[in-house]
């Protein structure tokens, strides 16, 4: 009984289990375990031609943990580091243990830092795009008011807060950027 002083029973014994628990320990016998081939180590059946697969090659240093020497023989390359997010990244990597708290945190607030330069880099192209991260375009083409109504959604609650969390950093970023060319007009003027 856990949390008593009394004595924990005996554990029973594998024919009670067998005799209460149909196919209890079918897998106790080697013959009868599907694994036990796969259990022992032969490098002649993995069938392999190579001792050490060839190495993917780096085209910038990738990140890799203070635990390891090097990095394994292919790694993806989905989000090459740039900007300040890819150097908190190489931060983190470089400074902190896997095991770290810290390590993981960067690695939250890098991915953060990165949504902010994405969405810089694209007003800065010319291509701001407020409306999609919104999902409004989604609820006039997907039959979003259908999908949601009714359905017992928990998610229905925070949906209308959701396109004011999404819309106010572009509303301030429009807000600053009239503000600055107002003073810069009214600067010239002068």
């Amino acid at each position: 009984m856990p949390y008593t002083a009394d004595k924990p029973a005996n554990a029973e014994s594998s024919a009670a289990l067998r005799a209460r628990i149909p196919g209890w320990g079918a897998d106790l016998d080697p013959k009868d375990r599907p694994a036990v081939p796969r259990e022992q180590f032969d490098p002649g059946l993995s069938g392999a031609p190579w001792d050490f697969p060839e190495r993917q090659p780096e085209r910038w240093p990738r990140e890799r943990s203070i635990e390891h020497a090097m990095l394994t023989p292919v790694f993806g390359t989905s989000c090459p580091p740039r900007g300040l997010s890819g150097a908190m990244r190489r931060y983190a990597y470089r400074r902190y243990s896997e095991a770290r708290a810290a390590h993981w945190l960067l690695l939250l607030a890098a991915d953060r830092v990165d949504v902010a330069e994405s969405r810089v880099r694209s007003a800065l192209r010319g291509h701001p795009d407020p409306i999609v991260p919104t999902g409004l375009h989604a609820e006039v083409t997907h039959h979003g008011r259908a999908s949601r109504l009714g359905r017992g959604r928990t998610d229905v609650g925070h949906q209308p807060i959701d396109a004011v969390i999404q819309a106010v950093p572009w509303v301030l970023g429009g807000v600053a950027v009239y503000g600055l060319v107002r003073r810069v007009r009214r600067n010239r003027r002068d």
